[in-house]
């Protein structure tokens, strides 16, 4: 999601900044369990709301036009020609299994152009309703933005199929007018497709440096991406030493400790090795640049990947849980502004993959050996990825499951039966006390993931036999799963809300057993005296230290 650009001179400003911030994940076929190709995506946003999007496919008669609204925002930018026909959309996903996420890293401002009318969100689910492959995918957006004039800054994708996955890095040429009209209108950018067999990834920091000018089989790049950086007087060297992130946005502190380091958490759980990279990661070394794939010990499987989404820097030195920042309950979170000052000295808080304000997150998974309408699953998400669940929504369903509806309610409006506001009632009672509640939530997300990966094997399986013979059926099929498990979903929320709120009411913690609450044993339904935890040492010793002899106990001599 987008964040405020700031010139990348002003490191202080610029670590300020960066409060809106997306995370990506790319597993390749030769990196996963189960062969498939895998993205992951936080749309991360104080002002998102959390729907899945579903865009039917339709055919359109020559002459209509598509009206162009900035995603972030609402703003009408202006139309474009439709096509003859574009294809059906399931959130980031659509019929062919093509998948796209994306991060904004912002760039150099001076980039930005005024007169644009796509911006990064209308170029994603545009191109999700023009493009079957990922190499499609790249010439629609590539088309679009020169075309028509790219409206956002910096952007890096995740474009994936089920046989590639490429990470794609564009920024705007800025404004020169010439009679009314932008010159420069258009973009120059890379795209690098990650080797089979390696993970990437990307967090709000343009991550492509030197690329291969000879190999368009693995790397693709703008004419002319060099000689503009030249012409606008932002790099003098040669072709070969030419770095798309160095030029283009020039890494800092912030890029390195805000955005990087969620990339090498991510990195350190799949490949030995990685904690050389530690001290770039806390922003220390900027020439100790951690390599843009990396090649896993071992495969990972689904729920790996899903889990890499809820990570908090646990187990090492960005850990949150253990100042006093993380209050009385080890709460692995900071509230915004990230920065503050005191006595005149400047802190940043930590900002890890998973956070508070997600509009939704998915895992999307591309499979090449299934019938496209099998093989494409969107596991879709809403809230704080870590404290929520994911479900599985095949790519080909031709209904959605009322609780992700767009309408169903918004960021301004309640509603009972969307699945946003539920998760996020349950999670902010969860931040109270989070070393306690997070714990009975994720065992309710374990619970749920697991059985679910497992069951998608079998609808596979009927999926694909019913497919042979009746593909309508099929369809029907899948979608009445996905809408059904969902709904399941929102039912055990409903049921996990209300069990929170009773076993935690007013800091206290009632008693169980076999899943029931204990009573006092006078059969009168008052339950037996409850625990009563506490605050954590850390918080004990900040508030005694800040305290003096104030809650200090004395001694009454008789």
């Amino acid at each position: 999601m987008k964040k405020l650009l700031i010139a990348t001179a002003a490191l202080s400003a610029l670590a300020l900044s960066r409060v809106e911030a997306c995370t990506n994940f790319i597993i390749t076929r030769g990196a996963s369990t189960d062969s498939s190709v895998m993205v992951t995506y936080a749309a991360d946003s104080h002002q998102l709301y959390g729907a899945l999007y579903y865009r039917p496919a339709r055919d359109y008669r020559p002459g209509e036009t598509l009206k162009i609204y900035e995603w972030d925002t609402g703003r009408y930018l202006g139309e474009i020609p439709q096509v003859a026909h574009t294809y059906q959309t399931v959130g980031n996903m659509n019929e062919h299994q093509l998948i796209i996420g994306e991060t904004t890293y912002g760039g150099r401002p001076e980039l930005e152009d005024s007169t644009g009318i796509m911006d990064y969100g209308s170029l994603i689910y545009i191109t999700l309703q023009r493009a079957k492959t990922a190499r499609e995918a790249i010439d629609v957006i590539v088309n679009l933005a020169n075309t028509y004039g790219y409206a956002s800054s910096g952007e890096s994708f995740s474009i994936a199929d089920p046989d590639e996955a490429w990470i794609f890095e564009m920024i705007g040429k800025g404004c020169k007018m010439v009679n009314g009209k932008n010159v420069n209108k258009g973009i120059v950018w890379v795209a690098r497709r990650i080797p089979d067999g390696y993970v990437c990834a990307h967090a709000n920091q343009a991550r492509i440096t030197q690329f291969p000018k000879d190999d368009p089989e693995n790397c693709l790049y703008a004419p002319d991406v060099i000689s503009f950086a030249r012409e606008a007087g932002l790099y003098n060297g040669t072709d070969a030493d030419f770095s798309f992130c160095d030029t283009y946005a020039p890494l800092d502190f912030s890029g390195m400790r805000g955005c990087e380091a969620r990339v090498w958490s991510m990195f350190r759980r799949i490949t030995p090795g990685m904690d050389r990279y530690l001290d770039y990661a806390l922003g220390k070394n900027p020439e100790n640049r951690m390599p843009l794939w990396v090649k896993p010990a071992k495969r990972i499987s689904p729920k790996e990947v899903m889990d890499f989404m809820r990570d908090h820097y646990e187990d090492t030195p960005m850990d949150m849980r253990y100042d006093i920042g993380a209050g009385g309950h080890h709460l692995p979170y900071r509230w915004r502004p990230m920065g503050f000052e005191v006595d005149g000295v400047k802190y940043l808080n930590e900002r890890a993959t998973a956070t508070q304000q997600t509009g939704f997150w998915f895992m999307a998974q591309a499979r090449n050996y299934l019938p496209d309408p099998i093989g494409g699953v969107y596991w879709f998400g809403v809230d704080d990825a870590g404290t929520s669940c994911l479900t599985p929504i095949y790519c080909s369903v031709t209904e959605i499951p009322e609780c992700f509806r767009e309408g169903n309610g918004h960021m301004t409006e309640y509603s009972p039966t969307s699945a946003f506001w539920l998760f996020n009632r349950v999670t902010n009672f969860a931040y109270l006390r989070y070393d306690m509640m997070s714990a009975d939530i994720l065992k309710v997300v374990n619970e749920r993931e697991n059985g679910q990966l497992k069951k998608v094997q079998q609808i596979d399986a009927k999926a694909l036999s019913l497919y042979k013979t009746n593909p309508e059926a099929a369809i029907r099929l899948l979608t009445d799963y996905s809408v059904k498990t969902a709904q399941e979903m929102f039912d055990k929320w409903v049921e996990l809300d209300r069990y929170l709120l009773v076993k935690y009411m007013d800091g206290n913690v009632k008693k169980e057993r076999n899943g029931k609450f204990l009573d006092n044993g006078y059969g009168r339904n008052i339950p037996a005296s409850p625990d009563f935890p506490g605050y954590n040492d850390e918080w004990k010793k900040a508030v005694a230290g800040s305290t003096g002899d104030r809650l200090k106990e004395i001694e009454i001599k008789k």
